[in-house]
């Protein structure tokens, strides 16, 4: 046993390593693709065809010799098969294999395999290891031997050539990568394992195997990875375990005793599964790495493409809801005409129910301001015109419109006016209207029997308006959700219109009067509250009277 003397296990040792490393490498990187398994199955075989071809080359043994020329045989049918599937399954992720592949060619080469182990392949040995000659004595078996490898690799070659006659462009550079690999390597076994031992007699390069094999690997793992996966971590991480691999190598051949010999190469070992390992680690962590980059990126286009059509749907409720406003309005005018007698007087009766449809087209016309308003709002359209205003005076005039709809109902709705008058405060009148509008028509909504007040009253600072009323009532865990848009509480009212909105645009409107608006309810089925308070005097810097006086801010953007 003269290997540890012989220097040229550096260069062989290196060269396994980073075949090892390569497979693991390329497999980490995509586990489900057929491509990667068989290229990990290849360099695993390339490792131990030119591990057992070193060996025989570095022993006396006749017998040990001979088993180890077998072995080498058999590894070697594997190595050409798994390269003949290579070329057969790149760059697929899936593939069904023909019952041709399955029946056949396995079956041919698991027993031309086994034909390289018996005598029928190598005889006997007769070499002078010193002189790197060899006198083998072969049997028929090699011609089947021949044969076999021979046919695999021609045919992975032919298919190979056919599927890269098929791409265009940059579709044939992973091809032409493993094109040059190919060439390299086989241009390195033609010379030293054909050339040299037939016309030279000389079979000592045999053992470089390894060396020979590195470029087709090396190649193709860069043609696998190059479109998806070069990061700076994982090519770190290689030459890290490369350079541990070299150090344990060349641990082994300073080693001056057996049983140190086989600690080192224990450690050498296990230098390279660790590595294996941390490197599928750092490959995952790329992976999720690109992943979530990816992802990412996905999510930003999908959120572009969401406030695209956010938009497109607050133009379309925009001009669906000025279409639909149109109508009732001019039915609130001759419903408003013909009440007043304008047309002829009418039994009270007739007028009971003229007042009843005045009342649910009012309804309607909400409706579709609640509508225009949220549009507005999201679009960053809502207009404010600040001017004096009495909120006594727009309240009582909002009282009398919903009184019939309140009667209707068979509803008791008092508004108590504030012993002292309130001071005139700086408003959006209608805007705040539409408020008193909305609090007062929810509370009829929601109220089956009872009365709804409405009262205001006034602090040092603020002026404050409360709707409260004996209806349903709000459940502790709906007091902080009211106001959201779309919201209509956990059990809205039967028959409701109301699509959520009243409240929401309430709330934003209030806060463009630098006001507050809450909801007071001591639970479902207990009447509730709402509340809201403007400032007597708004202190509104410059800019923000330029906003009252043109486009209100988005809900969430003030």
């Amino acid at each position: 046993m003269n290997f540890l003397a012989n220097l040229s296990i550096i260069p062989v040792g290196i060269a396994v390593s980073a075949i090892g490393i390569l497979g693991f490498v390329i497999f980490f990187n995509n586990r489900n693709s057929i491509t990667n398994r068989t290229f990990l199955w290849f360099s695993l075989i390339a490792i131990l065809w030119n591990t057992t071809s070193y060996l025989s080359y570095q022993f006396t043994s006749t017998v040990l010799i001979l088993w180890l020329l077998r072995i080498q045989l058999f590894f070697a049918v594997w190595y050409c098969f798994f390269l003949f599937r290579f070329f057969y399954v790149f760059p697929n992720e899936k593939i069904i294999f023909s019952k041709i592949h399955k029946f056949i060619i396995i079956p041919f080469v698991a027993l031309t395999s086994l034909v390289t182990l018996s005598p029928l392949a190598i005889t006997e040995v007769n070499r002078a290891s010193n002189q790197g000659k060899s006198g083998d004595v072969i049997g028929l078996g090699m011609i089947l031997f021949g044969v076999t490898v021979v046919s695999l690799i021609a045919s992975g070659i032919v298919v190979f050539f056919e599927k890269r006659k098929r791409k265009k462009g940059k579709e044939r550079t992973p091809y032409n990568y493993i094109l040059i690999g190919t060439i390299i390597t086989f241009s390195l076994y033609i010379v030293f394992n054909f050339v040299f031992p037939v016309f030279l007699q000389n079979v000592r390069y045999i053992s470089y195997g390894a060396i020979f094999s590195f470029p087709f690997i090396a190649f193709t793992s860069y043609a696998i990875i190059r479109h998806r996966f070069l990061d700076v971590k994982v090519i770190s991480t290689e030459i890290l375990v490369f350079v541990l691999s070299a150090v344990t190598l060349i641990e082994i051949l300073t080693s001056q005793s057996i049983p140190v010999v086989l600690v080192r190469i224990l450690e050498f070992f296990l230098v390279l599964v660790i590595g294996i390992l941390l490197i599928r680690s750092v490959v995952r962590e790329v992976k999720q790495r690109e992943q979530l980059e990816i992802l990412d990126k996905q999510l930003e286009a999908a959120n572009q493409q969401l406030k695209i059509l956010d938009q497109a749907r607050a133009e379309f409720i925009t001009i669906a809801s000025h279409q639909l406003r149109t109508p009732p309005a001019t039915i609130k005018w001759y419903l408003a005409a013909i009440l007043d007698g304008d047309y002829g007087k009418f039994d009270e009766s007739v007028k009971q129910e003229l007042r009843k449809t005045a009342s649910t087209n009012n309804s309607m016309i909400a409706l579709i301001d609640d509508l225009l308003n949220a549009s507005r709002i999201e679009r960053g359209k809502m207009e404010f015109v600040f001017v004096p205003t009495n909120l006594t005076e727009i309240t009582q005039i909002t009282v009398d419109q919903l009184l019939p709809q309140a009667e209707m109902r068979k509803l008791k709705l008092v508004f108590e006016k504030p012993k002292v008058d309130l001071p005139i405060i700086s408003a959006d009148k209608e805007k705040l209207r539409q408020v008193i509008n909305n609090l007062i028509d929810n509370a009829i909504k929601y109220t089956t029997e009872g009365t709804i007040e409405v009262t205001l009253s006034q602090t040092k600072t603020d002026v404050i308006l409360k709707v409260t009323d004996s209806g349903r009532g709000v459940a502790p865990g709906q007091l902080g959700e009211i106001f959201k848009k779309y919201e209509r509480g956990a059990s809205p009212a039967r028959n409701s219109s109301g699509l959520g909105l009243g409240l929401y645009v309430a709330k934003v409107i209030i806060d463009q009067h630098k006001g507050k608006i809450w909801v007071e309810s001591k639970g479902e089925g207990k009447g509730s509250s709402f509340i809201f308070s403007l400032p007597i005097k708004a202190q509104l810097t410059d800019s923000e009277f330029d906003l009252a006086k043109g486009q209100a801010t988005p809900p969430g953007k003030t």
